[in-house]
């Protein structure tokens, strides 16, 4: 997968990022496929719930399928990487879409057995096509300068904010007019007219040559920061999720407002990735992401403290400031400390890493909420972020003391 390198622009932007020869339709394209992330989880959700009528059912199929997504990603990037995007992507979306559309015939109508739609559901997950990483690669082949590939993936953090933003939204509107499972159809089809345009971009080509030694700069020793900031990241974040319905519960009763809170989290994030990409940061991308994760556990160690829902909604827009730097940071690190070869799976561990972090951070949030008070578990769920903040530290001073 490669590209011709760009030059660097007078004054580097997000608009310099989109005039790169086929960065535009590349993205676009990439994003449309990615929208199906955003679509697939609460449609499979619903679908499950309408044909087995058990919530149980429904929350143990949609666990099997992100935990497919979510574990078997570095290995699907390295099919990437080793065979090239058009080589890899396009088989494993027809597949991905094939099974999808399965899902949707056994959830169209009640009476499916559970089994086989949580078979279908692990199928299905396991040949998701990495998309996110692959983009991620791909704009490192367009960007031969750091500053604009900074400004590449504050764009494309955001973007994917957004996606996850309006996808669930999408489906609502479908599921008002038809079956939830239509929407496991769209998000069949999202994949590969989304994959299929992608790979045919002139900016993929094929998989890039193997280095002397398969690493550089460190290899799978530099992603121990990036990844353990990721995961520290995703367990504060959905936590947070299940400390705003316990905050908003607890201080006016009502749940309608929680999705309003958590939206300003959104927002906050959304502005926070493009500000990121906007400043020209004299640091180390290493030092940078220390500073974010740090920021984002105090904010929300803070927030527990809120006297009230729209002072909570506040600290939330204060808090998702640094959520999309602290992402877009760590996806930077990882490729600078990754082959040529190997950018895509080295991405790839960055997004198992805050996936994984999210799917474990409700339970023990959940688990600490019965026992201590709301503040304290503020605290504790930004402890995480501040944890994986220490290990930045201590791998600093390792590697400073290793070149001493």
């Amino acid at each position: 997968m490669s590209a011709p390198a760009s030059a660097r622009p007078a004054a580097p932007s997000y608009a310099a990022v989109l005039r790169v020869p086929h960065a535009r339709r590349t993205f676009t394209t990439a994003l449309v496929g990615r929208l199906s992330y955003g679509t697939v989880p609460l449609s499979l959700l619903l679908a499950t719930q309408r044909a087995t009528g058990s919530y149980a059912a429904s929350g143990a199929v949609l666990s099997l399928y992100g935990a497919a997504v979510v574990f078997l990603t570095p290995a699907r990037a390295t099919l990437v990487d080793r065979h090239g995007a058009r080589r890899a992507l396009f088989p494993l979306a027809i597949a991905h879409g094939a099974l999808l559309c399965a899902l949707a015939a056994l959830t169209w109508r009640p009476g499916a057995p559970v089994p086989l739609i949580g078979a279908a559901a692990v199928l299905a997950g396991a040949c998701a096509p990495p998309l996110g990483p692959t983009m991620r690669a791909v704009w490192s082949e367009l960007l031969a300068d750091r500053d604009l590939l900074r400004r590449a993936y504050s764009l494309d953090g955001v973007a994917e904010e957004l996606l996850f933003v309006s996808g669930p939204a999408l489906v609502g509107v479908l599921i008002a007019w038809t079956v939830p499972a239509s929407g496991v159809l769209l998000g069949a089809l999202l994949m590969v007219v989304g994959t299929a345009a992608f790979v045919t971009s002139p900016a993929m080509t094929g998989p890039r040559p193997r280095t002397a030694g398969g690493r550089r700069r460190g290899g799978v020793r530099g992603l121990v920061v990036p990844v353990a900031v990721a995961a520290g990241t995703g367990l504060a974040l959905s936590g947070v999720e299940l400390l705003v319905l316990a905050h908003v519960g607890e201080h006016s009763g009502d749940t309608d407002l929680v999705p309003w809170v958590l939206g300003a989290l959104s927002v906050g994030s959304a502005l926070g990735g493009l500000v990121n990409g906007a400043v020209d940061w004299r640091g180390s991308a290493r030092s940078r992401l220390t500073g974010f994760a740090v920021a984002l556990g105090l904010t929300i160690a803070v927030a527990g403290l809120a006297p009230g829902v729209l002072t909570l909604a506040g600290a939330m827009v204060a808090a998702g400031a640094f959520i999309a730097p602290t992402l877009t940071t760590a996806y930077l690190l990882a490729d600078e400390s990754a082959p040529a070869s190997d950018r895509t799976r080295a991405g790839a561990w960055v997004n198992m890493a805050v996936n994984a972090g999210s799917s474990a951070g409700g339970l023990t949030t959940g688990a600490l909420l019965g026992h201590l008070p709301l503040p304290l578990c503020f605290a504790l769920t930004g402890a995480t972020a501040l944890a994986s903040a220490g290990v930045a530290v201590v791998s600093g001073r390792r590697k400073d003391l290793a070149q001493a």
